[in-house]
């Protein structure tokens, strides 16, 4: 079973089924319906087209439901429109169902969520993960989502910046495993940025190409992480790399700075370094004030505290540090670094290994337990 088939498919049977009259909520649980049923049926009778047979079950699935739940001359209009056999359209409706789960009568927060959950293929663990809240926090506010548009006719698109929310956190869940799913968001953001005149968008592409240029350096033979200062920079991308820094030239030169175009601007900085002892941290540095004044988020601070130490010493890093939440995702981890650089390696070594056991991911996991191990079989 191709679990990533499945997830690319999602979004265009989705689309198909609201485009004939289903609404949202009651598509996204037909079409869920259709997939466990793929899953059950499909190692042992494969079809020969994958889009049309989830398309023929889903919409199945959804009258059953319709038909249930609804009068018996709307159930008779509904059946009419039932699609003929034969392969599905070759219609990508998937940007399109980003926009249309930005929806005005959802607040931004609930509108990523529910995208992710329903079109970009994220698990609620994983988008709580991307929040820093609970999962059951995430799951209820996934299902008031669903219940808001329960119901509602999907022709009041919601904005652009809801939508650049999505693919960004989409992208960042690709990046950090699943490179078919970063690829996905590149793609949809391209689409994207040919449609819409946008600092904004320009600013979110150029930092995707940028970061996904170092790819092929981020995982070790063995499937450990590389971190950025270790990786053979020989293997970047370097036409992505151009591609991304002219994309970010042309957008900043609009004198209309975002968060994305900030963050564009972090990992242009990165990539321009022919070693990792050649990066500008100070120009690194001034561009996190910039991010933070404009986020204000607890992620960026921490990030800053890294730069800081690389700029002005390593208790220059864990003084910004301080001044943050220490139950902060990867703050653990952050520290035992910015100890390991100022020279106090058994307290290094003890939050490496903290760190590994509050990390998100088995690559991370690994890499942050073979640190403490390092510094704990150091001579005596």
């Amino acid at each position: 079973m191709n679990e990533l088939l499945l997830r690319s498919l999602t979004p265009s049977v989705l689309g198909i089924l609201v485009r004939r009259g289903a609404d949202f909520a009651a598509a996204e649980d037909a079409v869920q319906d259709a997939l466990v049923e793929a899953v059950r049926v499909w190692p042992a009778d494969p079809p020969r087209d994958a889009k049309g047979w989830l398309v023929t079950v889903a919409w199945r699935r959804f009258l059953d439901a319709t038909r249930a739940d609804t009068a018996r001359r709307r159930r008779e209009n509904v059946v009419d429109e039932e699609p003929a056999p034969g392969p599905a359209p070759a219609v990508d409706d998937s940007l399109q169902l980003y926009f249309l789960c930005a929806h005005p009568s959802l607040t931004p927060s609930s509108a990523v969520a529910l995208t992710l959950r329903a079109v970009g293929g994220l698990t609620t663990r994983q988008i709580a993960q991307a929040y820093l809240v609970p999962e059951a926090t995430m799951a209820q506010r996934i299902s008031r989502a669903k219940r808001t548009v329960s119901g509602v006719r999907f022709d009041q698109p919601g904005d652009v910046a809801t939508v650049l929310r999505v693919l960004y956190l989409v992208f960042n869940e690709g990046y950090s495993g699943d490179v078919d799913l970063a690829a996905e968001a590149i793609r949809l953001t391209w689409q994207l940025a040919a449609g819409i005149d946008h600092p904004e968008v320009a600013g979110l592409l150029a930092l995707m190409l940028l970061h996904h240029a170092r790819r092929a350096a981020r995982i070790a033979a063995d499937g450990s992480l590389v971190p950025l200062a270790e990786q053979d920079r020989g293997r970047w991308d370097t036409r992505s790399i151009a591609e991304g820094v002219e994309i970010l030239q042309t957008a900043l030169a609009r004198d209309r700075l975002g968060e994305f175009q900030a963050q564009a601007a972090i990992a242009a900085l990165h990539a321009d370094a022919r070693t990792a002892a050649e990066t500008d941290w100070v120009q690194i540095v001034e561009w996190y004030d910039e991010l933070a004044r404009l986020t204000d988020s607890p992620v960026v601070r921490l990030n800053r505290a890294v730069a800081v130490g690389e700029a002005d010493g390593p208790r220059a890093g864990l003084a910004a540090l301080d001044a943050l939440d220490d139950t902060l995702p990867r703050h653990t981890a952050v520290a035992a670094y910015l100890h390991e650089r100022d020279g106090d390696l058994t307290t290094a070594a003890k939050l490496y290994a903290e760190a590994a056991k509050k990390a998100p991911t088995l690559a991370e996991r690994t890499h942050l337990t073979r640190q403490a191990a390092r510094l704990n079989s150091r001579p005596r």
